[in-house]
């Protein structure tokens, strides 16, 4: 298994000769196993290893945990650092889930230790993701509807963070430990199905595995490698695009229309949202909508100008186009003039402040505001607000999906739209015709009924999303 991982390193080019590389140990089996791997492959490749343990302060045995960890590493000579952190209480003062606090948690934990490490050399992170982990991470991508770059999965090597065992399976590791009586640490929050992930790796791929595929994983994560090939692929691809028909100036992009308009249909999206990516400092509010409401501007006769989310504004003059970002717009303006499009048969997408009239529902209306700590939540049946920085994909007034489901305590205790709809005694005739307000699957409102818990404002909320129906609510 050694020399697997170690030709998988290689064939990467994940650590080089002089390295700094820094470690992220859970104490579980997978980060035991990278912790023990990496100090086998410096008898190959002369590097220096640090280990870095996050304490969440979630779980009891988290101390247990953490000495275990340490006593490894005092073991090997290996240089040990401990982060304490409240995951929870920095998941409330940010608005975000435990799972996702974690993750930013841990991450900085690591670059910290690591620019305290690295003396001029060339430094990593190194992670304990596995093959099934990249196989989860493609259903859950593809689920929630991806492209290109969500179907990849994981990649081995994303800037400085490496993933060694990526290579490996599950079993293999656990087999690996077993046969050299290597103990770990078992983290019972993986036990249950509370997020997405663990109903992933708990049930659909254990059922792919057996009713449909033996070696499913391994030959997911062989796609996964054919995709990622693919992506690099393309990224040289609209690369080379936007030195055809893109130039770069003082922070702006300006597309040359004719010279966009010869490259393949394909590569003028990836450009699109290239340009995009690359003025917004963020990607969670870019989404097709943007790119289509981009085209069609191109299309326009004259000078137009369209203003996008994170206050980017893709103004259009004669047969060149510029995207550039307004830092000096009015935060009603930051959202624009995209506003409230139909995209599909009785589904329509919130891309800014604006209205719309939804048929046999009324007249619609989407507000965003900063929200200040005295202001009143209004209880009114037809307006609510909701909690905008957690929201996590664009919003969608639709009818009802399979999978849809609903937060209804404070605990993010889990109910499908199916089961609330029976609990409601909402008859069946009525149910398909009815409206919902989605971020993906996640229903925010049931319009007349109740909005989900997680998205409630609360005292930690910096922007609201106010929404008002007016008109007919049948």
């Amino acid at each position: 298994m050694i020399a697997k991982v170690l030709n998988y390193v290689q064939m990467y080019q994940m650590i080089e000769a002089d390295d700094t590389i820094v470690a992220g140990v859970s104490g579980g089996a997978d980060s035991v196993c990278l912790l023990f791997v990496l100090s086998e492959i410096q008898k190959t490749i002369p590097f220096s290893l640090s280990v870095v343990h996050v304490n969440h302060g979630i779980r009891e045995e988290a101390c247990r945990d953490a000495e275990y960890v340490e006593k490894l590493c005092a073991e090997q000579g290996i240089p040990f650092y401990l982060v304490k952190e409240d995951v929870k209480v920095y998941a409330g003062q940010y608005g975000l889930s435990e799972e996702e606090a974690g993750r930013i948690i841990r991450y900085q934990a690591f670059e910290k230790v690591l620019e305290q490490q690295n003396r001029n050399k060339k430094g990593k992170i190194a992670v304990a993701h596995h093959a099934n982990d990249c196989a989860e991470t493609m259903l859950f991508h593809l689920f929630r509807g991806s492209g290109l770059r969500g179907a990849v999965g994981i990649r081995p090597v994303n800037n400085h963070i490496i993933r060694p065992l990526l290579c490996l399976e599950r079993k293999e590791i656990e087999a690996w430990l077993q046969e050299r009586k290597i103990d770990y640490c078992h983290d019972n929050t993986n036990d249950g199905d509370d997020y997405t992930r663990n109903r992933i790796r708990h049930h659909i791929l254990p059922l792919a595995e057996q009713e449909i595929c033996n070696g499913a994983v391994a030959h997911m994560n062989k796609a996964s490698e054919h995709l990622l090939q693919t992506e690099l692929f393309v990224e040289r691809m609209t690369a080379g695009a936007m030195e055809r028909c893109c130039e770069r100036k003082n922070g702006e992009i300006t597309i040359r229309i004719s010279d966009y308009e010869k490259e393949d249909a394909y590569l003028q999206g990836q450009v699109l949202l290239t340009c995009l990516h690359e003025i917004s400092p963020g990607r969670k509010d870019i989404t097709s909508v943007h790119i289509e409401g981009i085209k069609e501007l191109m299309g326009k006769d004259g000078s137009k100008e369209i203003h996008l989310p994170y206050g980017i504004c893709v103004c259009k003059v004669y047969d060149r186009v510029t995207i550039k970002r307004e830092t000096a717009l009015r935060e009603s303006e930051v959202f624009g003039q995209l506003h409230v499009r139909e995209v599909g048969n009785e589904e329509y997408v919130f891309n800014g402040e604006g209205q719309i009239e939804v048929p046999c529902l009324g007249n619609v209306e989407f507000t965003v505001f900063s929200y200040e700590k005295d202001q009143n939540i209004p209880q009114k049946t037809y307006t609510k607000w909701f909690d905008y920085d957690k929201i996590k994909q664009s919003v969608h007034l639709r009818k009802r999906r399979p999978g849809d489901y609903l937060t209804i305590n404070s605990r993010m205790g889990r109910k499908t739209l199916q089961d609330y709809f029976v609990n409601e005694k909402i008859p069946k005739s009525k149910r398909d015709n009815m409206y919902v307000l989605a971020d993906d699957s996640h229903i925010m409102w049931v319009p007349g009924y109740r909005i989900s818990e997680y998205y409630k404002v609360t005292e930690n909320t910096k922007k609201v999303l106010q929404v008002t129906i007016n008109g007919n609510h049948t």
